[in-house]
C-alpha cells in the first residue's frame, strides 16, 4: 500500500488506515437496488459519482491508498471497475455475507498481522455525506482520540427525532489534544419510539449511531476475542494465511463456518460497557439512503415541476404532481396530479409507491423471495 499522505513523524494520523465494507442489498430500494448491482454501485445523488466512488474519495484525504475494502465475491468486478487504485491484497471478499462483525473483525485481523499498531477507521461504502472537510474533521478528531486506547464511534449531531436509528449517550468530556469534542460513551441504545426520540434529543447527550469506527486494531481484537472467541479465533487463521499463497483455501474452508454477528454487538456494546469507547459528535450532513423517500430529499438531480428526476437520457413529463422517479429505460413517463408518488423503472420491474409507503419496499422484495421470483431480485 502508498503512504501518500504527509503528516508529523509521530502523528496518530500516520498509523490510520481505512476500511471501506461494501456490503449489503438495500433491499428498500429495489427494484434499482439487486443482489447484483447493491446500492453502493449506484449514484443515488445526482453527482455523477456512486457511494462507494464517493466514500473512497473522502478517504483518501486521510489515509492516502491505504485502504481495505471488503466486499462480496459477486461485485469484485464491479468494485474493480470503480476503484481501480485498490490492490489484490486490500480486497476482501466474502464467499458470503456474515453480517459486519466477521467483515470488520476480518479486515482487523489482517491489519493487525501487517502492523500491530495501526489505527482502523471503518466507514460504510452506502452513506451520504456531506461537506467532506467537516466530515474529515471529525474522523482526524476519532483518530487522535483511538491513539489513547479507546474504540471511538463518529455519531451524528440528530436534526429531528428519528425512530429509524440506533443513539449513542455520551457522557464526560476526555479532554484529549487534538479531539476536543471527544466524549466517553455511556451507552448503546436501541431504536427509540417516537417520544423518547424526542427526549434524546431534546437532553443534547445523544447522537445517532451512524455505525462509523475508529479504533486500534488491537483493542478491537482483544474485544473480539473476549466477547466472541468462535469468530476471533477462525478470523484470526485467516488473516495469518491472508499475505500468504493460503488465503484463497483457508478463506473457502473457515469464512462458511463463522458467526453471523452485527459488530455493535461483537465489539461495540460490550466494550462500552468496560468503559473503552468513546464519541466524538459530527456536525456533517448524514444519510443512510435507506429509502426512496430519502433519495428524493438528497438530491441535487434535475426537478421537472416537483418531481425529482434521476437516469441518464429520463424521459418524464409531469403536471401538478410530486415525488420522485428513477429509471435506467427510455421508457416516457407521465405522472399527471399525482403527488409523493415513487415511480422505479427498470427493464424487468417497474416499483410505484408513496414516499409514506417507501420503507416498504422491503415487504414486496420478502414476497417476491417467498414466491420464488429470484430472477428480479
Amino acid at each position: 500500500m502508498s503512504t501518500d499522505k504527509v503528516t508529523s513523524p509521530a502523528s496518530p494520523l500516520d498509523r490510520f488506515i481505512a476500511v471501506i465494507p461494501a456490503g449489503g442489498v438495500g433491499t428498500r430500494l429495489w427494484p434499482l437496488s439487486r443482489a447484483a448491482a447493491p446500492k453502493f454501485l449506484h449514484d443515488l445523488t445526482g453527482s455523477g459519482s456512486t457511494l462507494l466512488r464517493a466514500t473512497y474519495d473522502r478517504l483518501h484525504p486521510l489515509a492516502g491508498n491505504r485502504m481495505l475494502v471488503v466486499t462480496g465475491h459477486a461485485h469484485r468486478d464491479a468494485v474493480c471497475r470503480q476503484l481501480p487504485e485498490v490492490q489484490d491484497a486490500d480486497l476482501v471478499l466474502e464467499s458470503e455475507p456474515k453480517d459486519s462483525g466477521a467483515a470488520i473483525g476480518l479486515a482487523a485481523a489482517i491489519l493487525h498481522e501487517r502492523d500491530p499498531d495501526t489505527i482502523m477507521g471503518s466507514f460504510a461504502a452506502d452513506h451520504v455525506i456531506s461537506p467532506d472537510n467537516l466530515f474529515q474533521q471529525a474522523v482526524r478528531e476519532a483518530i487522535h482520540t483511538a491513539a489513547t486506547g479507546k474504540i471511538v464511534t463518529i455519531g451524528i449531531k440528530p436534526t429531528h427525532p428519528s425512530t429509524g436509528f440506533g443513539y449513542i449517550r455520551s457522557g464526560k468530556a476526555l479532554h484529549i489534544e487534538g479531539a476536543p469534542s471527544a466524549h466517553d460513551v455511556v451507552e448503546f441504545v436501541e431504536k427509540p419510539d417516537e417520544a423518547v426520540a424526542q427526549q434524546y434529543v431534546d437532553s443534547g447527550d445523544y447522537v445517532w449511531n451512524a455505525g462509523m469506527f475508529v479504533a486500534p486494531v488491537s483493542l478491537m481484537l482483544k474485544h473480539l476475542e473476549a466477547n466472541q472467541p468462535e469468530l476471533f479465533q477462525g478470523l484470526q487463521e485467516i488473516a495469518r494465511a491472508w499475505d500468504t499463497p493460503q488465503r484463497d483455501e483457508v478463506t473457502a474452508r473457515i469464512w462458511p463456518t463463522l458467526p453471523k454477528i452485527a459488530i455493535d454487538y461483537a465489539v461495540a456494546e460490550p466494550a462500552a460497557e468496560a468503559g473503552d469507547v468513546a464519541v466524538v459528535p459530527g456536525s456533517f450532513r448524514w444519510d443512510d439512503v435507506g429509502d426512496f423517500a430519502s433519495v428524493g430529499r438528497l438530491n441535487s438531480a434535475k426537478e421537472v415541476d416537483d418531481v425529482t428526476v434521476l437516469g441518464e437520457g429520463a424521459r418524464v413529463f409531469t403536471e401538478n404532481s410530486s415525488g420522485v422517479v428513477v429509471t435506467d429505460t427510455k421508457r416516457v413517463i407521465a405522472l399527471i396530479g399525482i403527488q409523493d408518488v415513487v415511480v422505479v423503472d427498470t427493464p424487468d420491474a417497474l416499483l410505484v409507491t408513496t414516499m409514506a409507503n417507501s420503507q416498504r419496499v422491503k415487504a414486496a422484495v420478502d414476497a417476491l423471495k417467498a414466491s420464488g421470483d429470484t430472477d428480479v431480485l
